[in-house]
């Protein structure tokens, strides 16, 4: 027997450290692969040893979402990921359009984990003739022209950001005007955007230096 699921469950706490929303995300990735090796229940010390964490913090973690487990048990992988993915927002389907395919914007459109976290890529969009028309993932590649009629007729609450520096900051503003709520922004640029608007900036390069930082430094 695994925990049960608090009647609170569906209370979504909107009062997580940020670092704790990056390791809830850790978890909800490794509980997938769990589930889809037929694992039904794993433990602190478990889940902590596949995201390099203590069971402390996992526990802790948890705890914030109002899921108990069982001392002896621990916790039923199914309830974990229907918890996470309600607190992540993965418990509804997000709309999302892609503005920018070059060699990032094709991969991305190719990548096949949104759809089971919930987000679906419902247009894409190009200055590239070569592109325009052509049909990646399932998505059709679509004029930027056509960016604001689509947008307008359909309004997704996410964008992925794949263009540019130099054009990211104008982009990002229509987007906002048509009515997107969140960026996720690959350009290497800042955007200076309301306070209501979320943006999330993924910079490639600076991870990179990050990560040779940690080896040079021997962290």
């Amino acid at each position: 027997m695994s925990e049960p699921v608090p009647d609170h469950a569906n209370d979504v706490p909107t009062q997580i450290p940020q670092p704790a929303v990056g390791r809830l995300s850790l978890y909800f990735r490794e509980l997938y692969r769990l589930r889809d090796s037929e694992i039904t229940t794993i433990n602190s010390k478990e889940l902590g040893k596949l995201v390099n964490v203590s069971s402390p913090v996992v526990r802790r973690d948890l705890s914030a979402l109002g899921t108990i487990g069982q001392r002896g048990v621990g916790y039923s992988v199914d309830a974990l990921i229907e918890r996470i993915g309600q607190v992540l927002g993965s418990g509804k389907q997000w709309e999302v359009v892609l503005v920018g395919v070059g060699s990032l914007g094709d991969a991305l459109l190719r990548y096949r984990g949104f759809s089971r976290l919930g987000f679906k890529l419902t247009a894409a969009f190009d200055v590239d003739p070569t592109r325009i028309g052509s049909t990646i993932g399932g998505v059709e590649v679509l004029d930027a022209k056509e960016l604001e009629r689509v947008v307008t007729a359909a309004p997704p609450s996410l964008a992925i950001l794949a263009v540019p520096a130099d054009n990211a900051a104008e982009v990002a503003t229509l987007l906002v005007k048509l009515g997107v709520s969140g960026i996720l922004n690959f350009a290497p640029t800042t955007l200076k955007l309301p306070p209501r608007i979320a943006v999330v900036n993924v910079d490639l390069a600076s991870e990179l230096q990050r990560l040779a930082f940690a080896v040079q430094s021997g962290k």
